[in-house]
């Protein structure tokens, strides 16, 4: 089966690849710039430059395609919810252009609220969910909470915070309580290439790990992990906008994609629909919380001996040399404060 990464040089996207190869599958890989070179298959896959938002270039991108698994979802700028929908519809009229017989989406567990309750992040999701299921053939929507994972934006954001902000944490009391079922990003690449494969399957489903916890023993399961002494302290005057402005100060993520992610913390993200009882377990079964952070954090950056996360042999958990900068896994200020504020 041909299929097409529509966002491949992602974080998801770069762990998906290699998956899809090794069960044999032949990948075109699109590109906006140009093609993450870095990447260890990169070699391996077709490239297609593509910009979203070019009806007849997102066509031209997917032509022959049989399958397409699509992973774009901006964050920065004011505009990316509008951006987003029309990205999505020329990717929904394209599919049924070109003939593809299978549409994946990977998008975010979403709160049964009312619109206006949640967040642009979320709303966003939801938005681009209900245009691609126009689609003209069976579309599937995998949704996820936190993806754990060396690269991971929401992972690295917990990691970056966690090593910053020293031996108390503050945790405003409006997300101290939700809860969060957080999926390894192995387990997530695993059901996003059985979903591809299983056309009968159509709607959405959740996809999980095994554990249900708040972000406050989130938090503590990874400062137990990390050998951090960390102390998390509930603050009930912190509103979301000053949270998130700090936030964005304080990691080396892009500002707005931070200040987009911190108002969904507000919201518990659980699975209701679970993945696995309808595409089944992985082999060995699903990752624990605690031990996908601990592999996530086994190997310190990649090119350090340790196999590159995005091979084809590698483990999904470690960092890659493809990753973006700001995700260099414990970087020298990281030791600095980390020493300074109580490792």
């Amino acid at each position: 089966m041909r299929v097409a990464v529509v966002g491949a040089s992602g974080y998801v996207g770069s762990r998906l690849v290699p998956e899809l190869l090794r069960r044999g599958h032949d990948v075109v890989a699109t590109h906006h710039r140009s093609p993450a070179t870095a990447y260890p298959w990169a070699d391996d896959v077709q490239w297609r430059r593509v910009d979203v938002q070019d009806e007849d270039a997102v066509i031209a991108a997917l032509e022959g395609v049989d399958a397409v698994c699509y992973l774009v979802h901006g964050l920065d700028g004011e505009d990316f919810m509008e951006r987003d929908r029309r990205a999505a519809d020329n990717v929904a009229y394209a599919v049924g252009v070109v003939g593809a017989t299978r549409l994946v989406y990977f998008s975010g567990i979403v709160p049964d609220l009312p619109d206006d309750e949640l967040s642009d992040h979320l709303l966003s999701r939801l938005e681009v969910e209900e245009v691609l299921a126009t689609a003209d053939c069976p579309v599937l929507t995998l949704r996820a909470s936190m993806v754990v994972g060396a690269g991971s934006t929401s992972f690295e954001v917990m990691r970056q915070m966690s090593h910053r902000l020293g031996v108390v944490q503050t945790v405003p009391a409006w997300m101290g309580g939700s809860v969060i079922q957080p999926v390894a990003v192995t387990d997530a690449v695993w059901f996003l290439a059985e979903a591809l494969e299983r056309p009968d399957v159509t709607g959405h489903l959740d996809v999980v790990g095994p554990d249900r916890l708040s972000y406050v023993s989130l938090l503590r399961t990874y400062a137990a992990e990390a050998r951090l002494l960390r102390v998390q302290l509930p603050v009930w005057l912190a509103p979301v906008e000053t949270v998130a402005r700090v936030a964005g100060a304080l990691v080396d993520i892009p500002t707005g994609t931070v200040e987009s992610l911190i108002p969904s913390l507000g919201h518990d993200m659980v699975g209701e629909r679970d993945a696995a009882d309808v595409l089944g377990e992985p082999g060995g079964g699903r990752l624990g919380v605690a031990e996908a952070i601990r592999r996530s954090l086994a190997t310190e950056r990649a090119g350090d001996g340790a196999t590159d996360g995005a091979a084809a042999d590698g483990d999904p958990q470690a960092p890659s040399i493809g990753d973006p900068a700001w995700s260099r896994h414990r970087s020298v200020l990281d030791w600095v404060w980390s020493a300074a504020r109580g490792r």
